[in-house]
Parts: C-alpha cells; sequence; structure tokens
C-alpha cells in the first residue's frame, strides 16, 4: 500500500445524503397575511439541509452560509410544506447542500415549487474545528449537472471572498 493510497478519502453518493421533510403550516407559522413566514421556512430548509450535511459527513456540522433565496410564491395556512435536500458538492471541510421547497395544497393535491436554495455547511469535531469529509460521487446524471453546477457556484464564492478580503485589506469598507 502507497501512502497516498493509506490517505485516499472515503466517498458517498449524492443518495445516501439525499432528506424529505414534511410539515403542514399552522396559523403560529403566519403573519396577518396567512403566508408563512420566511424565516420559519428559512429554518425548516436549515435543519432539512443540516441532516443531509450530516448523513454525509456522519458527525456535527454547521451552518457557514446560505446562498440568496427568493421566495417565488407564498406559502399559505394549511399547505404541507414539502423539503428535499441532498449534498451537491464537497471541499475538504464544507459541503454545499441543496434543497428544494414544494407546497402543497392538501385539499387539491396540487403542488408548488415555491423556492430553492443552497447552504453550506463545514463539518466539525467536539471542540468545533472543521474536520475532513468524505468526497462525493454522484451517480445520476441530474446528479453530476448539480455537482458541475455546484463547483462553478463554489468557484465564485471563493473569488467573491478573496475580492472582500483585497478589499477590507485596502481600508476601503
Amino acid at each position: 500500500m502507497t501512502p497516498d493510497a493509506s490517505r485516499a478519502r472515503p466517498s458517498r453518493t449524492v443518495k445516501e445524503s439525499q432528506h424529505e421533510t414534511s410539515e403542514i403550516m399552522m396559523p403560529g407559522h403566519a403573519n396577518n397575511l396567512g403566508h408563512v413566514f420566511g424565516g420559519v421556512v428559512l429554518a425548516m430548509m436549515d435543519k432539512c439541509a443540516a441532516v443531509s450535511a450530516i448523513r454525509h459527513a456522519r458527525t456535527t456540522c454547521v451552518t457557514a452560509s446560505i446562498d440568496r433565496v427568493d421566495f417565488r410564491e407564498p406559502i399559505y395556512l394549511g399547505d404541507l410544506v414539502i423539503m428535499h435536500s441532498s449534498v451537491n458538492c464537497v471541499g475538504r471541510t464544507s459541503m454545499e447542500v441543496g434543497v428544494r421547497v414544494e407546497a402543497e395544497d392538501l385539499q387539491s393535491g396540487k403542488r408548488r415549487h415555491t423556492n430553492s436554495c443552497y447552504l453550506t455547511f463545514v463539518a466539525v469535531d467536539a471542540n468545533g474545528r472543521p474536520v475532513e469529509v468524505p468526497e462525493i460521487r454522484p451517480e445520476t446524471p441530474e446528479e453530476v449537472r448539480r455537482y458541475r453546477a455546484a463547483v462553478e457556484r463554489r468557484r465564485r464564492r471563493l473569488e467573491e471572498r478573496e475580492q472582500e478580503a483585497k478589499h477590507a485589506a485596502g481600508g476601503n469598507a
């Protein structure tokens, strides 16, 4: 066994990270218009994505960032909110998790795609220090497409972070 082979990272499939959850929206979730608060949806997305991240890393994971969230249409009281999540891409200690949100009118059965979002999680040890995560193995054409798109988003995020650091170092706020 070569030294490099002994250090090879394990890998997991995208399917192993997938999670689906649902919850019926009740009066405590709504604003005075009868629409579900955006913060309620964000909290649900964060929890759903966390399950995928933890399933992939098999350790504690913390939210590092949430990409832009656009609320395409409202979610109403009585709707069943269904969330699907999976790990799209991994770095050394971080993972991008995609979440798709749908609202179902339980009386008609009609489902609406209300929003999608990408969250970045970092795997941590018991002391809160980042730990390495397994590689991701996309298997289907859709998983490969999501992986490639996630790699590009990660490249842009790192580029933006580098630009912000340069800007901050120059004293311009």
